[in-house]
């Protein structure tokens, strides 16, 4: 199994992985899409969300990995659009079924010991499983202490809501982040470097990217965009 093998290190299960549900961050990189926004920059945003969620999955939980990653690449579309500005209004009829997912998580991991997937979710509440995902995405988006409270009875006693749902932290480990580009990196002009290691590493948006390095948005999207064109290249 891909995820298990990349859980244990594997370097080639891991982008093996993320190359397999790159379809599936195209996919809701669509579906969010809004306005004049750049379909390939939410693509972008979307594959970040996809590398969080290959990264903190554990497939000893029992659940499919796109179950898992479905509300973390949510959560980082709602994010992007929160950080650029786009003051993404969350429907109302959004924001009462992610209280009632909460409750409902809470309620299942408390009487079962083990964390719900979105599916036991939808049967809980008695919504539609696609709406569940957006709710969690939303709710991740929204607030990290709401999903940080303790899921239940885990041996470790530290396992939250948000280890099983999904990935609510502002953003990915360094290490982590480095272990991914390092091997093409020596490849990269120390230029285009810089510009993915602002945006990958230290999280940064691409207006404040543009700010550091004295160019416009646009040129530091189309940089971004060259520049993961050849990492896909060179890693394939």
């Amino acid at each position: 199994m891909l995820a298990a093998r990349a859980r244990n290190g594997d370097a080639r299960a891991r982008e093996a992985l993320i190359a397999e549900h790159l379809p599936l961050a195209r996919s809701l990189a669509r579906r969010y899409r809004r306005g004049s926004e750049s379909l390939d920059d939410l693509v972008q945003v979307a594959s970040v969300g996809l590398i969080k969620a290959v990264d903190r999955f554990d497939p000893d939980r029992g659940h499919s990995f796109s179950t898992f990653a479905q509300p973390t690449i949510v959560g980082e579309l709602l994010r992007h659009f929160r950080d650029t500005g786009w003051g993404v209004h969350v429907a109302r009829g959004t924001q009462e079924l992610a209280l009632k997912v909460r409750t409902a998580a809470e309620a299942i991991e408390t009487e079962t010991g083990i964390a719900p997937t979105p599916r036991q979710l939808a049967e809980r509440t008695g919504a539609e499983l696609e709406a569940v995902v957006e709710a969690l995405g939303a709710l991740a988006n929204r607030t990290a202490l709401s999903l940080a409270t303790p899921a239940g009875n885990d041996d470790d006693g530290d396992a939250t809501i948000a280890d099983t749902l999904g990935d609510v932290e502002e953003g990915y480990r360094a290490a982590e982040a480095r272990a991914l580009l390092a091997p093409a990196f020596k490849h990269l002009p120390e230029r285009e470097q810089r510009i993915l290691r602002m945006r990958f590493v230290h999280d940064m948006t691409q207006s404040e990217i543009a700010a550091e390095v004295g160019v416009s948005q646009m040129q530091i999207s189309r940089l971004l965009r060259q520049s993961l064109d050849k990492l896909h290249e060179l890693t394939r």
